[in-house]
Protein backbone atom coordinates (compact mmCIF):
# COMPACT_ATOMS: atom_id res chain seq x y z
CA UNK A 1 0.00 0.00 0.00
CA UNK A 2 2.89 2.51 1.12
CA UNK A 3 4.28 1.62 -2.27
CA UNK A 4 1.35 2.35 -4.42
CA UNK A 5 0.82 5.83 -2.56
CA UNK A 6 3.91 7.10 -3.30
CA UNK A 7 3.82 5.93 -6.59
CA UNK A 8 0.85 7.62 -6.70
CA UNK A 9 2.38 10.98 -5.56
CA UNK A 10 4.95 11.31 -7.37
CA UNK A 11 2.61 10.86 -10.61
CA UNK A 12 0.51 13.63 -9.61
CA UNK A 13 3.68 15.67 -8.72
CA UNK A 14 5.35 15.17 -12.15
CA UNK A 15 1.79 15.99 -13.71
CA UNK A 16 1.62 19.32 -12.14
CA UNK A 17 5.21 20.06 -12.84
CA UNK A 18 4.59 19.19 -16.73
CA UNK A 19 1.44 21.82 -16.28
CA UNK A 20 2.82 24.47 -14.76
CA UNK A 21 5.97 24.34 -17.27
CA UNK A 22 3.46 24.42 -20.35
CA UNK A 23 1.26 27.51 -19.04
CA UNK A 24 5.02 29.30 -18.28
CA UNK A 25 5.80 28.38 -21.78
CA UNK A 26 2.30 29.59 -23.34
CA UNK A 27 2.70 33.02 -20.84
CA UNK A 28 6.27 33.49 -22.64
CA UNK A 29 5.12 33.29 -26.00
CA UNK A 30 2.06 35.21 -25.68
CA UNK A 31 4.77 37.79 -24.51
CA UNK A 32 6.99 37.42 -27.22
CA UNK A 33 4.22 37.92 -29.63
CA UNK A 34 2.62 40.98 -27.76
CA UNK A 35 5.90 43.02 -28.13
CA UNK A 36 7.26 41.73 -31.58
CA UNK A 37 4.61 41.69 -34.16
CA UNK A 38 2.31 44.65 -31.85
CA UNK A 39 5.00 46.96 -30.49
CA UNK A 40 4.12 49.83 -32.37
CA UNK A 41 0.68 49.95 -30.10
CA UNK A 42 2.25 49.71 -26.76
CA UNK A 43 1.31 52.86 -25.01
CA UNK A 44 4.31 53.80 -23.12
CA UNK A 45 2.78 56.71 -20.81
CA UNK A 46 1.19 54.05 -19.17
CA UNK A 47 4.04 53.23 -17.84
CA UNK A 48 5.78 56.72 -17.35
CA UNK A 49 3.60 59.74 -17.17
CA UNK A 50 6.41 62.14 -17.59
CA UNK A 51 7.88 60.64 -20.75
CA UNK A 52 8.52 63.98 -23.41
CA UNK A 53 6.61 64.19 -26.48
CA UNK A 54 8.95 63.95 -29.22
CA UNK A 55 7.07 66.21 -31.87
CA UNK A 56 7.94 69.03 -29.85
CA UNK A 57 11.70 68.29 -31.10
CA UNK A 58 12.92 70.23 -33.84
CA UNK A 59 15.49 68.28 -36.46
CA UNK A 60 18.36 70.11 -37.34
CA UNK A 61 18.09 72.51 -40.41
CA UNK A 62 20.46 71.31 -43.18
CA UNK A 63 22.31 74.61 -44.31
CA UNK A 64 24.69 72.48 -46.83
CA UNK A 65 23.45 74.67 -49.96
CA UNK A 66 24.38 77.63 -48.24
CA UNK A 67 27.71 76.43 -47.11
CA UNK A 68 28.20 75.77 -50.88
CA UNK A 69 27.15 79.01 -52.02
CA UNK A 70 29.17 81.05 -49.57
CA UNK A 71 32.48 78.81 -50.79
CA UNK A 72 32.49 80.74 -54.44
CA UNK A 73 30.52 83.46 -53.29
CA UNK A 74 32.19 85.27 -50.56
CA UNK A 75 35.64 84.13 -51.66
CA UNK A 76 35.25 86.06 -55.30
CA UNK A 77 33.38 88.73 -53.79
CA UNK A 78 35.60 89.70 -50.75
CA UNK A 79 38.79 89.24 -53.07
CA UNK A 80 37.48 91.61 -55.22
CA UNK A 81 36.29 94.40 -52.07
CA UNK A 82 39.78 93.71 -50.18
CA UNK A 83 41.63 94.28 -53.79
CA UNK A 84 39.91 97.35 -54.92
CA UNK A 85 39.83 98.60 -50.92
CA UNK A 86 43.13 98.09 -50.45
CA UNK A 87 44.46 99.84 -53.51
CA UNK A 88 42.01 103.28 -53.68
CA UNK A 89 42.19 103.49 -49.91
CA UNK A 90 45.95 103.54 -49.52
CA UNK A 91 46.44 105.78 -53.05
CA UNK A 92 44.25 108.35 -51.17
CA UNK A 93 46.23 107.99 -47.47
CA UNK A 94 49.89 108.48 -49.86
CA UNK A 95 48.29 111.60 -51.98
CA UNK A 96 47.47 113.50 -48.26
CA UNK A 97 50.96 112.28 -47.13
CA UNK A 98 52.71 113.41 -50.11
CA UNK A 99 51.36 116.86 -50.80
CA UNK A 100 50.76 117.21 -47.07
CA UNK A 101 46.84 118.45 -47.99
CA UNK A 102 45.52 118.30 -44.40
CA UNK A 103 44.76 121.98 -45.03
CA UNK A 104 40.29 121.66 -44.40
CA UNK A 105 38.09 119.85 -41.94
CA UNK A 106 37.08 117.75 -44.61
CA UNK A 107 40.67 116.98 -45.75
CA UNK A 108 41.28 115.46 -42.12
CA UNK A 109 37.73 113.43 -42.29
CA UNK A 110 38.97 111.91 -45.70
CA UNK A 111 42.12 110.43 -44.60
CA UNK A 112 40.41 109.29 -41.60
CA UNK A 113 37.91 107.55 -43.41
CA UNK A 114 40.61 105.95 -45.55
CA UNK A 115 42.02 104.64 -42.77
CA UNK A 116 38.85 102.96 -41.06
CA UNK A 117 38.01 101.54 -44.84
CA UNK A 118 41.64 100.03 -44.97
CA UNK A 119 41.29 98.43 -41.72
CA UNK A 120 37.99 97.68 -42.62
CA UNK A 121 39.36 95.74 -45.88
CA UNK A 122 42.72 94.14 -44.09
CA UNK A 123 39.92 92.42 -42.01
CA UNK A 124 38.08 90.54 -44.86
CA UNK A 125 40.83 87.83 -45.42
CA UNK A 126 39.24 86.85 -42.20
CA UNK A 127 35.72 87.36 -42.63
CA UNK A 128 36.46 85.16 -45.60
CA UNK A 129 37.58 82.47 -43.95
CA UNK A 130 35.06 82.63 -40.86
CA UNK A 131 32.11 81.91 -43.48
CA UNK A 132 33.80 79.46 -45.43
CA UNK A 133 35.48 76.98 -43.12
CA UNK A 134 35.62 76.31 -39.34
CA UNK A 135 37.43 78.90 -36.85
CA UNK A 136 41.19 77.67 -36.40
CA UNK A 137 43.01 80.97 -35.87
CA UNK A 138 42.02 81.27 -31.63
CA UNK A 139 39.97 83.43 -29.40
CA UNK A 140 42.14 86.47 -29.76
CA UNK A 141 42.59 86.44 -33.42
CA UNK A 142 38.27 86.07 -33.64
CA UNK A 143 37.81 88.69 -30.74
CA UNK A 144 40.17 91.05 -32.91
CA UNK A 145 38.54 90.89 -36.30
CA UNK A 146 35.30 91.54 -35.00
CA UNK A 147 36.56 94.90 -33.04
CA UNK A 148 38.41 95.61 -35.99
CA UNK A 149 35.61 95.27 -38.24
CA UNK A 150 33.07 97.06 -35.73
CA UNK A 151 35.20 100.27 -35.04
CA UNK A 152 36.19 101.01 -38.36
CA UNK A 153 32.49 100.25 -39.69
CA UNK A 154 30.97 102.93 -36.92
CA UNK A 155 33.71 105.12 -37.54
CA UNK A 156 32.77 105.11 -41.16
CA UNK A 157 29.46 105.54 -41.18
CA UNK A 158 29.86 108.82 -38.50
CA UNK A 159 33.30 110.21 -40.64
CA UNK A 160 30.42 110.29 -43.93
CA UNK A 161 28.39 112.26 -41.27
CA UNK A 162 30.46 114.92 -40.33
CA UNK A 163 31.40 115.07 -43.81
CA UNK A 164 27.95 116.21 -44.49
CA UNK A 165 28.01 118.98 -41.69
CA UNK A 166 31.02 120.28 -42.72
CA UNK A 167 29.68 120.41 -46.38
CA UNK A 168 26.16 121.89 -44.93
CA UNK A 169 28.50 124.85 -43.09
CA UNK A 170 30.75 125.30 -45.88
CA UNK A 171 28.39 125.85 -48.62
CA UNK A 172 25.24 126.64 -46.84
CA UNK A 173 26.36 128.53 -44.39
CA UNK A 174 29.29 129.74 -45.94
CA UNK A 175 29.44 133.31 -44.04
CA UNK A 176 29.47 131.70 -40.48
CA UNK A 177 31.78 128.79 -41.77
CA UNK A 178 34.40 131.71 -42.82
CA UNK A 179 34.98 133.06 -39.38
CA UNK A 180 35.75 129.80 -37.99
CA UNK A 181 37.73 129.08 -40.92
CA UNK A 182 41.64 129.31 -38.86
CA UNK A 183 39.81 127.03 -36.23
CA UNK A 184 38.93 124.59 -38.98
CA UNK A 185 41.67 121.63 -38.92
CA UNK A 186 42.64 122.00 -34.87
CA UNK A 187 38.61 120.68 -34.92
CA UNK A 188 38.22 118.33 -37.23
CA UNK A 189 41.31 116.74 -35.73
CA UNK A 190 39.28 116.67 -32.14
CA UNK A 191 35.85 115.73 -34.18
CA UNK A 192 38.20 112.76 -35.78
CA UNK A 193 39.36 111.40 -32.31
CA UNK A 194 36.17 111.78 -30.58
CA UNK A 195 34.72 109.57 -33.62
CA UNK A 196 37.38 106.83 -33.55
CA UNK A 197 36.68 106.67 -29.06
CA UNK A 198 32.95 106.43 -30.09
CA UNK A 199 32.89 103.65 -32.64
CA UNK A 200 35.12 101.64 -29.55
CA UNK A 201 32.76 102.26 -27.24
CA UNK A 202 29.82 101.15 -29.58
CA UNK A 203 32.40 98.15 -30.41
CA UNK A 204 32.66 96.96 -26.38
CA UNK A 205 29.57 94.48 -27.01
CA UNK A 206 30.87 92.85 -29.89
CA UNK A 207 34.28 92.80 -28.32
CA UNK A 208 32.76 91.18 -24.98
CA UNK A 209 30.21 88.65 -26.26
CA UNK A 210 32.48 87.58 -29.00
CA UNK A 211 33.35 83.69 -28.91
CA UNK A 212 33.84 80.70 -30.75
CA UNK A 213 30.65 78.43 -30.86
CA UNK A 214 30.27 75.47 -33.15
CA UNK A 215 33.77 76.35 -34.42
CA UNK A 216 32.47 79.77 -36.03
CA UNK A 217 33.60 83.13 -34.47
CA UNK A 218 30.47 84.98 -33.57
CA UNK A 219 29.08 87.34 -30.43
CA UNK A 220 25.84 84.90 -31.11
CA UNK A 221 25.28 80.99 -29.71
CA UNK A 222 22.42 80.31 -31.55
CA UNK A 223 20.06 82.41 -34.14
CA UNK A 224 17.46 82.72 -31.67
CA UNK A 225 20.49 84.70 -29.26
CA UNK A 226 18.38 87.34 -27.64
CA UNK A 227 21.25 89.48 -27.30
CA UNK A 228 21.22 89.40 -31.30
CA UNK A 229 18.16 91.36 -30.69
CA UNK A 230 20.04 94.12 -28.59
CA UNK A 231 23.47 94.38 -30.89
CA UNK A 232 21.64 94.32 -34.02
CA UNK A 233 19.27 96.95 -33.23
CA UNK A 234 21.92 99.23 -32.21
CA UNK A 235 23.79 99.03 -35.34
CA UNK A 236 20.60 99.60 -37.22
CA UNK A 237 20.27 103.06 -35.02
CA UNK A 238 23.34 103.95 -34.44
CA UNK A 239 24.97 103.53 -38.22
CA UNK A 240 22.18 103.68 -40.26
CA UNK A 241 19.26 105.10 -39.21
CA UNK A 242 21.05 108.30 -37.43
CA UNK A 243 23.64 108.85 -40.52
CA UNK A 244 20.75 108.55 -42.94
CA UNK A 245 18.78 111.64 -41.31
CA UNK A 246 21.87 113.57 -40.73
CA UNK A 247 22.94 113.36 -44.46
CA UNK A 248 19.17 113.59 -45.70
CA UNK A 249 19.11 117.11 -44.14
CA UNK A 250 22.82 118.17 -44.94
CA UNK A 251 22.15 117.36 -48.41
CA UNK A 252 18.85 118.37 -49.04
CA UNK A 253 19.75 121.64 -47.46
CA UNK A 254 23.01 122.05 -50.04
CA UNK A 255 20.96 121.30 -52.81
CA UNK A 256 18.40 123.79 -52.16
CA UNK A 257 21.35 126.56 -51.59
CA UNK A 258 23.15 125.57 -55.09
CA UNK A 259 20.13 125.37 -56.91
CA UNK A 260 19.78 129.26 -55.89
CA UNK A 261 23.01 129.80 -57.27
CA UNK A 262 24.05 130.83 -60.95
CA UNK A 263 26.94 128.96 -61.21
CA UNK A 264 27.95 127.04 -64.39
CA UNK A 265 28.92 124.38 -62.10
CA UNK A 266 25.73 123.85 -60.25
CA UNK A 267 24.38 120.90 -62.30
CA UNK A 268 27.29 118.99 -62.04
CA UNK A 269 27.79 119.79 -58.61
CA UNK A 270 24.12 118.72 -57.69
CA UNK A 271 25.18 115.66 -59.19
CA UNK A 272 27.88 114.32 -57.17
CA UNK A 273 25.74 114.91 -54.36
CA UNK A 274 22.82 112.77 -55.61
CA UNK A 275 25.96 109.99 -56.34
CA UNK A 276 27.58 110.17 -53.16
CA UNK A 277 23.80 109.43 -51.46
CA UNK A 278 22.73 106.78 -54.28
CA UNK A 279 25.85 105.08 -53.13
CA UNK A 280 25.29 105.14 -49.64
CA UNK A 281 21.42 103.83 -50.48
CA UNK A 282 22.54 101.20 -52.59
CA UNK A 283 25.03 99.86 -50.40
CA UNK A 284 23.06 99.92 -46.87
CA UNK A 285 19.49 99.93 -47.22
CA UNK A 286 19.45 96.45 -48.63
CA UNK A 287 21.59 95.16 -46.10
CA UNK A 288 19.70 96.63 -42.90
CA UNK A 289 16.48 95.85 -44.37
CA UNK A 290 17.77 91.94 -44.31
CA UNK A 291 19.06 92.72 -40.75
CA UNK A 292 15.94 94.56 -39.64
CA UNK A 293 14.03 91.57 -40.53
CA UNK A 294 16.78 89.25 -38.88
CA UNK A 295 16.41 91.07 -35.62
CA UNK A 296 12.53 90.48 -35.82
CA UNK A 297 12.84 86.73 -36.16
CA UNK A 298 15.31 86.73 -33.46
CA UNK A 299 13.26 88.59 -31.03
CA UNK A 300 10.16 86.31 -32.29
CA UNK A 301 12.53 83.32 -30.78
CA UNK A 302 13.63 82.29 -34.11
CA UNK A 303 11.84 80.38 -37.19
CA UNK A 304 11.20 76.28 -37.30
CA UNK A 305 10.83 76.73 -40.75
CA UNK A 306 14.28 75.35 -42.65
CA UNK A 307 13.88 76.98 -46.24
CA UNK A 308 12.78 80.08 -44.25
CA UNK A 309 16.09 80.38 -42.89
CA UNK A 310 18.23 79.12 -45.00
CA UNK A 311 16.32 81.96 -47.23
CA UNK A 312 17.29 84.83 -44.92
CA UNK A 313 21.20 83.27 -44.60
CA UNK A 314 21.68 83.58 -49.03
CA UNK A 315 19.96 87.38 -48.34
CA UNK A 316 22.08 88.30 -45.21
CA UNK A 317 25.50 87.18 -47.31
CA UNK A 318 24.37 89.21 -50.97
CA UNK A 319 23.06 92.07 -49.10
CA UNK A 320 26.30 91.86 -47.02
CA UNK A 321 28.94 92.12 -49.36
CA UNK A 322 27.07 94.82 -51.36
CA UNK A 323 27.18 96.75 -47.94
CA UNK A 324 30.84 95.77 -47.80
CA UNK A 325 31.06 97.68 -51.44
CA UNK A 326 31.33 100.85 -49.11
CA UNK A 327 34.89 100.77 -48.04
CA UNK A 328 36.40 100.49 -52.22
CA UNK A 329 33.79 102.90 -53.53
CA UNK A 330 34.55 105.58 -50.82
CA UNK A 331 37.98 106.88 -52.21
CA UNK A 332 36.20 107.38 -56.05
CA UNK A 333 33.10 108.87 -54.54
CA UNK A 334 34.39 111.27 -52.11
CA UNK A 335 38.25 111.99 -53.32
CA UNK A 336 39.11 110.77 -56.88
CA UNK A 337 36.15 112.87 -58.41
CA UNK A 338 37.15 116.00 -57.34
CA UNK A 339 39.71 118.02 -59.30
CA UNK A 340 42.46 119.31 -57.25
CA UNK A 341 42.51 115.52 -55.42
CA UNK A 342 42.59 114.30 -59.15
CA UNK A 343 45.46 116.54 -60.39
CA UNK A 344 47.60 115.69 -57.12
CA UNK A 345 46.46 111.67 -57.58
CA UNK A 346 48.04 112.45 -61.23
CA UNK A 347 51.04 114.41 -60.00
CA UNK A 348 51.91 110.94 -57.80
CA UNK A 349 51.28 108.51 -60.36
CA UNK A 350 53.87 110.65 -62.70
CA UNK A 351 56.34 111.18 -59.66
CA UNK A 352 56.32 107.58 -59.18
CA UNK A 353 57.01 106.70 -62.97
CA UNK A 354 53.31 105.09 -63.35
CA UNK A 355 52.34 107.96 -65.98
CA UNK A 356 54.43 109.40 -68.31
CA UNK A 357 54.95 113.51 -68.80
CA UNK A 358 53.37 113.72 -71.87
CA UNK A 359 50.20 112.07 -70.41
CA UNK A 360 49.77 113.78 -67.23
CA UNK A 361 50.22 117.37 -69.45
CA UNK A 362 47.33 115.71 -72.00
CA UNK A 363 45.24 114.84 -68.79
CA UNK A 364 45.39 117.81 -66.87
CA UNK A 365 45.95 120.92 -68.79
CA UNK A 366 43.05 122.52 -69.97
CA UNK A 367 40.37 121.53 -66.82
CA UNK A 368 38.31 124.39 -65.59
CA UNK A 369 38.34 124.43 -61.75
CA UNK A 370 35.23 125.77 -60.52
CA UNK A 371 34.92 128.47 -57.88
CA UNK A 372 33.06 126.27 -55.23
CA UNK A 373 36.52 124.13 -55.55
CA UNK A 374 38.62 126.99 -53.94
CA UNK A 375 36.82 127.03 -50.89
CA UNK A 376 38.19 123.36 -49.63
CA UNK A 377 39.79 121.61 -52.46
CA UNK A 378 38.22 118.59 -51.91
CA UNK A 379 35.69 116.51 -53.60
CA UNK A 380 33.42 116.72 -50.93
CA UNK A 381 32.76 120.64 -51.97
CA UNK A 382 30.65 119.08 -54.47
CA UNK A 383 32.53 121.01 -57.72
CA UNK A 384 33.87 118.40 -59.96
Amino acid sequence: MISVSSEYHQSNGLRNLLTAVLIWVMAFKSCLSQYGDNSTTVNYSEYNDSSPDYDDFTSLCGKESNRQFRLWFMSTFYSIICTLGLAGNLLVILTFFYFKRLKTMTDVYLLNLSFADLLFALSLPFWAANSMAEWVLGLAVCKSMHTIYKVSFYSSMLLLCFISVDRYFAISKAISAHRHRSQAVFLSKVSSAVIWVTALIFSIPDMTFTNINNNTCTPYSSSSDQLRVSIQASQIVLAFALPLLVMSFCYSSIVRTLSQARNFERNKAIKVILAVVAVFLVCQVPYNMVLFWNTVVTARGGTKDCNYENHLLYATDVTQCVAFLRCCLNPFVYAFIGVKFRHDLLKLLKDFGCMSQERFFRYTCGRRRSSLANDTETTTTFSP
